[in-house]
């Protein structure tokens, strides 16, 4: 047994998996969180005989050298039942009614987009080259962005001379490769872009870092793809929880970190308040949070150095969401439904402030509903602020919910036979993802994935301060259960490696 004790703030996906290989390897790992089930944005909740999937809906990496597929084979668990999602998503562009299927196969992805933005080819034949050198390096395991010798001798490793490719890119956007190709003004692929950009990188095609981009929109085909799981997103992090107490770790859920000590320059120990406990410090060797990169800044206090919460008051504030979780019956549903769609409805407003909609629609035997019965999740981006301001006013708050959830219904409505149909609904807010997942504001999907904040110029799982790593979607690679979980491999690795030192 390694003597080594963690402590893990977070029992998102990424700190799940960062304690679950940390106990593998050894180490005496503690797990804690305010809320009172895990999983973070990836958990779920039960109404009426209905499961919703809280944030995340859908995963990545499952396939054989997949992130959660090289994961649970070292922590030998089996990995969840799941059935690949084709189309990946179904978007639907404003005023029409034939959807844009990214389809699974690459040959049926390529024919759709050639039919849907034809003249385009150039311009994703140039994302198929970017995305075959970057997973290339990226499956060698580099650290991103380095911030010691070791990680330095770790991202070199990982490179070859097709990883050259990519450099002169290293500051492009999509909206740039647009240009390159004469599609800038082609406003109904620009459009597309923004809609499944801004699904993956939280921000447009103008802002979204082109080498980012190529992975995200390669993922959704083979040999990749996206999954969704049998029984709920919950199952994920509940094979997590199960290695990690079979490795003799503690996860301690209803248990709020308040802030991260240190001593001589090292994080050392945290504050920890239980439910209807007074607060206690605990000590550790190593913690690591899964939390924003907002909220770090937060738990440090004034021992946050100052040029690191700088650059995080710099940052462009993250997206909230409102979110209507709703059961249904089946026959509302339409024939041949895809699992996931995206609605656009004003062609001249933005990607999100209540103008879109991601939706997530149950499947017949997969747990997530009664018989005869299905359940359907749509989210909007929004801006958090106007909610957190409402933060006191109870009023003004449900008056803005009750608009936002109408809003929701009647669109939902058009594609939808929701009439008599809705057996239960419920809504969340910003305000509602800041109570359950402590997040700052209710900020979900990270700091965005622009070139300022993507790769070699993000911020590091390694923090300016020695013994404390940073997990989840503020980091390389972003966001996603695949994306946290690489996260936590990173720092792991690190971790072991700061060790033998």
């Amino acid at each position: 047994m390694n003597s080594q004790q963690a402590i893990v703030i977070g029992a998102g996906i990424g700190g799940l998996t960062a304690a679950a290989l940390l106990a593998h390897r050894g180490y005496s790992v503690t797990v804690y969180d305010q809320a009172i089930v895990p999983g973070g944005c990836a958990s779920t909740f039960k109404r009426k005989g209905f499961t919703f999937d809280v944030g995340a809906t859908q995963v990545a990496g499952l396939e054989p050298g997949g992130i959660h597929h090289r994961i649970f084979k070292e922590l030998e668990i089996e990995l969840p039942a799941a059935t690949p999602c084709d189309p990946a998503c179904a978007v639907v562009l404003p005023g029409e009614t034939e959807p844009i299927n990214v389809w699974r196969d690459p040959d049926a992805w390529k024919a759709e987009r050639s039919r849907q933005f034809p003249g385009s080819e150039g311009f994703w034949n140039l994302l198929t080259t970017l995305f075959e050198a970057s997973w290339e390096f990226q499956s060698r395991d580099p650290v991103l962005p380095p911030r010691n010798i070791w990680d330095l001798t770790q991202l070199v490793g990982a490179m070859r001379p097709n990883t050259l490719i990519t450099a002169p890119f290293t500051f492009s956007t999509v909206g740039d490769a647009l240009k390159w190709f004469g599609l800038e003004n082609d406003r109904r692929l620009k459009t597309f872009l923004d809609m499944q950009l801004k699904l993956y990188a939280q921000v447009t095609t103008d802002e979204t870092a082109l080498l980012y981009a190529a992975t995200a929109m390669a993922m959704s085909q083979l040999p990749f793809g996206l999954w969704h799981l049998e029984g709920s997103m919950q199952v994920l992090s509940d094979r997590l929880v199960s290695a990690i107490k079979r490795d003799g770790g503690e996860i301690h859920m209803r248990h709020t970190v308040e802030a991260i000590h240190l001593t001589d320059g090292k994080a050392t120990a945290v504050t920890v308040s239980g439910l209807k406990k007074e607060a206690t410090i605990e000590t550790a060797d190593h913690i690591v949070a899964n939390v924003t990169v907002q909220d770090l800044v937060r738990l440090l206090g004034d021992q946050a150095p100052s040029g690191y919460r700088k650059r995080v008051d710099r940052l462009n504030p993250p997206s909230g969401a409102f979110v209507i979780y709703m059961g249904v019956r089946q026959s509302a549903i339409p024939k041949d439904c895809p699992p996931h769609l995206q609605f656009l409805y004003d062609q001249n407003g933005p990607v999100g402030e209540n103008n879109s909609l991601f939706v997530s629609v149950s499947k017949p035997g997969d747990g997530r509903a009664p018989d005869g019965m299905t359940t359907i999740v749509a989210s909007s981006f929004v801006d958090a602020e106007p909610w957190w301001a409402l933060k006191e006013d109870p009023k003004r708050y449900e008056e803005l919910k009750q608009q936002y959830t109408e809003t929701a219904i009647a669109r939902l409505a058009t594609y939808f036979d929701l009439e008599d149909a809705i057996v239960y609904q419920e809504a969340g807010t910003p305000l509602t993802f800041w109570r359950y997942t402590a997040r700052e504001k209710g900020y979900v999907g990270g700091v965005g994935m622009r070139v300022s904040t993507f790769g070699p110029f993000g911020f590091a799982n390694r923090t300016p301060i020695a013994n404390l790593w940073l997990v989840g979607d503020s980091t390389h690679p972003g966001e996603g259960t695949a994306g946290v979980s690489y996260s936590a491999l990173t720092v792991v690795r690190q971790i072991e490696a700061a060790q033998k030192v």
